[in-house]
């Protein structure tokens, strides 16, 4: 059985095809494989022994995809962490991994001295790193390849480790889903620790396809992605509508354009086809856990704004392999959605992952979502979702985006509060015509008691909405 390490190797190493390519200089892939033997011996050094985790607060660039494809490469586990996080927070992850050395890079380095003094840990400032011979170290399929972290919407990262089995799975499935092969750029806005910066980024180069990485998201770097050749890129919706507002997003051509996190706007999505006619847009519904789970096609796109727009609020259909279920549905049909398949990093003791997520697949196999099952709320003994709540608002033509949570009622319980962010394009709704236009498409109970009005959503580095500070 195929490890990360023999794709990678079948790709890149000897290889002159461009592996990183920057504004300031492309690194071939045997450049990127020598670059990763030097980051190895300079693993070597700081004493990180095979299967050890390697905590790395850095951003995504050459440097950092060298050091994380050098760790795997030499039988370490890389295992990114977000470069936002507080000191109390990163030392408290980096403990339950149990690493006595933090690798940073210079504008991360005050951070992590901060947290290595909390829990007795040095760190080690990552250097550029010269090129060497690659690694040669045995690796089983079993092995752990990554730790991937969660984006921490409900509390601390959590680590969740990629075995090289898993990680090829997975590697199967995107690219079978995507069409992303050798010859193709790619990037990503991103943060590096997150599933959709690092994991992507071990995707890409397995299948031989190249990297251009970025350390945040502007309007300037996504012009630059076009002028490196980007073929595929991920963004959120919000992002789509910001480079929309400052009339950029044609300045980057790709063949595919993956977005996930939430879903998008009709508005949006029209205005977006506009600008890249030529680009299959496609939403990934996935976690951390296991991703891609379900997709929503440029196909079903298509339909979408030609007549069946309620399937933009869908994630779309399961992907190759991928069983789905909803355990334990109600009157509605709504449950937990559970799977099973060969490309999930955790499952459950029956083979089955819960994927804490409330949802019901229609008759045509497209998959709504309802909230976190964490996030249900319960109104005198009636449950509501807040996705279902969410719609509705969106449903509005002055609405541009909401977010629902449940709030502390004495008579109740809890009841429904919204925060809402309006269209300005739009005349302003009160918040009277929003609870009718809720009350017109949902159960009374459902509608919201308490409106509130925001300019944006709290959101995590990876476009999600931060609940809990909503509350």
């Amino acid at each position: 059985m195929e490890t990360w390490n023999d794709l990678f190797r079948k790709y890149w190493v000897g290889s002159s095809a461009p592996a990183v390519v920057t504004s300031d200089f492309i690194w071939s892939g045997d450049q990127l494989a020598r670059r990763a033997g030097g980051a190895s011996n300079w693993l070597d050094g700081l004493g990180f022994t095979h299967g050890q985790p390697v905590p790395m607060v850095i951003d995504e660039s050459a440097d950092a995809i060298a050091l994380a494809v050098g760790a795997t490469l030499s039988g370490r586990v890389p295992a990114p962490l977000g470069t936002k996080l507080p000191a109390t927070d990163l030392a408290a992850a980096i403990a339950n991994l149990g690493a006595t050395v933090i690798v940073a890079e210079e504008k991360t380095a005050e951070l992590c001295r901060a947290a290595a003094a909390l829990i007795g840990a040095s760190v080690a400032v990552m250097p550029a790193f010269p090129e060497a011979e690659i690694p040669n170290v045995v690796v089983g399929p079993d092995e752990v390849a990554l730790i991937i972290h969660t984006s921490g919407t409900t509390g601390l990262p959590k680590p969740i480790p990629a075995t090289h089995e898993r990680l090829c799975q997975r590697i199967r499935i995107y690219t079978t889903t995507m069409g992303i092969g050798p010859g193709d750029r790619y990037c990503s806005a991103s943060p590096f620790s997150h599933t959709a910066g690092v994991a992507m980024t071990y995707t890409v180069l397995a299948v031989g396809a190249g990297v251009v990485p970025q350390d945040w998201f502007s309007i300037d770097k996504w012009r630059e992605a076009g002028r490196l050749g980007v073929t595929f890129a991920l963004l959120v919706p919000t992002m789509i509508d910001i480079l929309l507002s400052a009339g950029a997003l044609a300045d980057v051509q790709p063949k595919a354009l993956q977005y996930g996190a939430s879903p998008i706007h009709p508005e949006t999505l029209e205005a977006a086809l506009r600008a890249l006619p030529n680009t299959r847009f496609v939403q990934i519904f996935g976690q951390t856990e296991v991703s891609p789970i379900c997709c929503l096609s440029h196909e079903d796109h298509m339909l979408a704004i030609n007549g069946r727009p309620e399937l933009l609020t869908t994630v779309g259909k399961p992907v190759l392999d991928v069983e789905l279920k909803v355990e334990h549905p109600d009157s509605e049909g709504i449950g937990q959605l559970i799977l099973r398949s060969p490309h999930a990093y955790v499952v459950d003791d029956d083979g089955w992952r819960r994927t804490g997520d409330f949802g019901r697949i229609d008759d045509e196999g497209y998959v709504t979502l309802s909230g976190r099952v964490n996030d249900k709320i319960v109104r005198g003994g009636e449950n509501i979702y807040p996705v279902e709540v969410e719609t509705a608002l969106i449903s509005h033509p002055a609405v541009r985006e909401a977010a629902v949570v449940g709030a502390p009622d004495r008579r109740y319980g809890e009841i429904v509060k919204a925060v809402v962010v309006l269209d300005d394009t739009q005349p302003a709704p009160t918040v009277e015509e929003l609870q009718l236009h809720v009350r017109n498409l949902l159960a009374h109970f459902k509608t919201p008691a308490i409106v509130l009005f925001a300019d944006e959503l709290p959101r995590n580095a990876s476009g999600k909405v931060l609940r809990r500070k909503l509350i």
